[in-house]
Parts: structure tokens; C-alpha cells; sequence
């Protein structure tokens, strides 16, 4: 679940002292502008607003410790490149996706749908650039996601189109085929790539012909069971995961969808926003891991909550390696607009893990409590973060491939290593 656009930890996973609005406070007085709350695990409070979450905290782990790397000027685009496939850019190979590894190492779970199934992210971002992290890279176009930008249309994605018999859809799938195969462009491409196209159309064409694809149809579900995930793209996303995850699809990325300034890209009214993105999703989240838990499913998926880097209200970058400033900020707040986590801030961000091999009731990491707060124990670099899910999932971090007769690996020069404390 990719909270796209920072999602501040001290307004959400990591609360600090609470200061609430009133015309003259100072921006240095304040860390968090929402009061903590108590969740199922004595030793472990979240931010008002993630009422349901609470709730089922006792099923995960929270990391609070998620280091940003060091890249310059701070832009969405580098930052989410690195979180999805572990290398900081610019790389001279084309990194795949965390999922685009996962599909090639573990393969398909069912015969008939797509390993990777990429949910919720529509074309906007700072540039084309932002697209790169989600493709298969080298591993190959069969590898990379199947993509459905709203999940309230997802049956679309898997039916002929329409007015077009299934009889029909057949023979013109064919006949392209054909002419694809015979096209001199198609001849003269390198060999493996021929194959990964043709596998690609293959595996496509099979989804469309199989029951599975009843899945994608959302109309489906009992209202009674769909209703706790809200008519939000998020939640309809979210409740679009559970249905992929009982057919057996292998991994599931839904995204918040990220757009300059837009969502969690929290640059002004932060403290109003973040209040309205935690209704967005509170619900939705809680109810993912309750339903697969009630559906024996929880024990074998990993749900991981996270976002490309933390906010502060005046801190950009980290200490010790501030970059220029993105936003102003004034010294006193007489707006409300003013009032939030507004700058980008890499030296710790919070990470929700459910299920799948996690330790239950868990808090990995610690903070400063006073700012800048700052990572003080057990940081969690990107690198580390992907070898622990890779470790969940079966596959060990130095896990590579050969590309222009070299190693490349799952996790940066397969040096990850799993937190120690995260899976049980």
C-alpha cells in the first residue's frame, strides 16, 4: 500500500508532543499536530485518526526508523524510483520493481493471473522519469505489472472489448499475432525480447478466457462485506487486493496515486489534509487485515504500509545534509495553512507491516522526541527494507541475474540485510 507523496510519521505512526492550533504559535513548538492515541499493544500509540488501525495493530509490526537516502535536491520522482526498486537513480541498468522480482523469482501463484498487478496509479507525476521504477526492467516485460489505474473499472481491464464476441476477440488476437511475428521490426529484435512480448500477449490473452477474471469485477462482492472499504479509490483498491489475494494473485501494489502537490504531497493545509487522506485509508487498511485474517490468508501475505520519505514543519532533508527549501514556512502561525508537516524530511519515516512472517505487536526503532526527530536507534535503510520483505517472501537478497555478463541483484549489490526484530 504506497502512500505516494510523503507521508508524514509524526502526523501519523510516530506521534510526538502535541501542540493544537491557535493564531501566534511558533513553528519550532510544534512536532505533531494531532494528539496520540492508544492502539491494541500497550507499548505502541499512533496518531489520532487511524482509530480502526489501532485496532488491529496487535497483528504487525511498526517500523519508525526508515532512512532516505541521500540524493541531492529532493524530488518525488528519485525518491519513489529507490523505495520501489532499491537503487538510487541514476542506474545504468534498468532496476525492476520490487514486484517485478518478486514475479521472477516466485513466479505466478495462478496459472491465469499476472504476477504483478499494479492498482491505482493514473499517468501524472513530475515527469515521465516517475514511470520508471514501474516495469519489469531487466527481467523482462512479462515481469512487469498489470496495470489497472481505477480499481472501480478493474472488470474492464480483463473483458474483450466491447460489443466484441469472445469468438471474435479470439480470431483478432490471432490474426495480430500473426502479423506481430512476421513484422520486420519483430524479426530484427533481440531474441529474448521477442519472447518476453510473446509470453506477455499470451498471458494476457489466458486471463481473459478464465474464471479468475471474475475477481477484477467488484460488482460481485456483497455489499455487506465491500461497504467498510468506502466508494475511495484507495478503499476500492484495497478491497480489489483482498479479492486478487483469494484467487491467488502473487503481488499487489496499490497506490494512493501520486500528483504534485496533490495528496499526501502535503506542501499547504497539511494538518486539514493529512485529517482527510487518514479517512481515506483508516478504515480500508484495518479491514484488509481483518478480512484476510477471517479468510486463513493473513499468515501468508505480507501487507507493507509505506511512503517514499517522512515531513517536517521546517527541517528539508535531513541534519546535516539540509537541501534547499521547497516550501515557506513562516516562524509564526497565525493560518491554518500553515499548520502541518510541510517540508520533505528523510531521517526517519514510519513502515506498517501486517501478517506474512512479521512479528505481532511489534515496534521496531526509535526516534528523537524532540526535533529534529530524527532515527536515534535501529535505522531501516531502503536496502534492508527490501531484504526483509524478500526474506518474507522466501527470497534471499542476493538474489540476481546476469545482465551484460554481470551480476545484478534483488537488493542493491546484494549486500540487504533482514531487520533483525521485524520477522518472527
Amino acid at each position: 500500500c504506497w502512500m505516494a507523496g510523503g507521508m508524514a510519521s509524526t502526523e501519523t505512526f510516530d506521534p510526538k508532543r502535541y501542540t493544537p492550533f491557535k493564531k501566534g504559535l511558533k513553528s519550532d513548538q510544534v512536532l505533531s499536530t494531532f494528539p496520540a492515541i492508544d492502539t491494541t499493544v500497550d507499548h505502541i500509540k499512533i496518531c489520532q485518526g487511524f482509530e480502526h488501525v489501532a485496532k488491529v495493530m496487535d497483528h504487525g509490526t511498526l517500523i519508525r526508523t526508515q532512512v532516505g537516502a541521500d540524493l541531492g535536491f529532493i524530488l518525488h520522482s528519485r525518491h519513489q524510483y529507490h523505495w520501489h526498486t532499491g537503487y538510487e537513480p541514476p542506474v545504468t541498468v534498468a532496476a525492476p520493481h520490487l514486484g517485478a522480482w518478486i514475479a521472477h523469482a516466485r513466479g505466478r501463484n495462478h496459472p491465469a493471473l499476472p504476477a504483478f498487478i499494479d492498482i491505482g496509479q493514473t499517468p501524472n507525476g513530475e515527469s515521465e522519469e516517475i514511470k520508471a521504477f514501474q516495469t519489469g526492467g531487466c527481467l523482462g516485460s512479462e515481469h512487469g505489472p498489470f496495470t489497472i489505474d481505477d480499481p472501480a473499472n478493474a472488470i474492464r481491464a480483463v473483458r474483450p472489448p466491447a460489443g466484441m464476441s469472445p469468438v471474435r476477440f479470439k480470431t483478432r488476437y490471432h490474426n495480430y499475432l500473426r502479423m506481430l511475428k512476421a513484422s520486420p521490426q519483430f524479426q530484427k529484435a533481440d531474441s529474448k525480447k521477442r519472447e518476453s512480448l510473446l509470453r506477455s500477449m499470451e498471458e494476457a490473452f489466458t486471463l481473459l478466457s478464465s474464471p479468475a477474471a471474475k475477481a477484477f469485477d467488484l460488482s460481485l462482492e456483497p455489499e455487506k462485506n465491500a461497504a467498510p472499504y468506502g466508494k475511495g479509490k484507495f478503499g476500492r483498491g484495497c478491497l480489489l487486493a483482498r479479492r486478487l489475494c483469494e484467487v491467488g494473485a502473487r503481488f499487489i501494489e496499490v497506490t494512493s496515486d501520486y500528483g504534485p502537490f496533490l495528496r499526501w504531497d502535503t506542501h499547504e493545509n497539511g494538518h486539514t489534509r493529512v485529517r482527510d487522506l487518514k479517512k481515506q485509508i483508516d478504515q480500508p487498511l484495518a479491514q484488509l487485515v481483518r478480512d484476510l485474517e477471517q479468510r486463513g490468508l493473513l499468515k501468508r501475505t505480507l501487507i507493507v504500509l509505506a511512503s517514499e520519505f517522512s515531513r517536517d514543519m521546517l527541517v528539508e532533508g535531513k541534519p546535516g545534509k539540509q537541501v534547499r527549501g521547497q516550501v515557506a514556512q513562516p516562524d509564526v502561525i497565525n493560518e491554518l495553512k500553515f499548520y502541518g508537516m510541510h517540508r520533505h524530511f528523510t531521517a526517519a519515516g514510519s513502515v506498517l507491516m501486517f501478517g506474512g512472517g512479521v512479528k505481532e505487536g511489534q515496534l521496531f526503532g526509535k526516534t528523537a522526541d524532540e526535533r529534529p526527530c530524527k532515527t536515534v536507534e535501529n535505522p531501516a535503510t531502503i536496502t534492508d527494507l527490501h531484504a526483509t520483505i524478500f526474506q518474507a517472501m522466501g527470497i534471499p537478497p542476493t538474489y540476481n541475474v546476469t545482465v551484460e555478463q554481470r551480476p545484478f541483484y534483488a537488493t542493491k549489490d546484494g549486500k540487504g540485510r533482514p531487520l533483525r526484530g521485524v520477522l518472527a
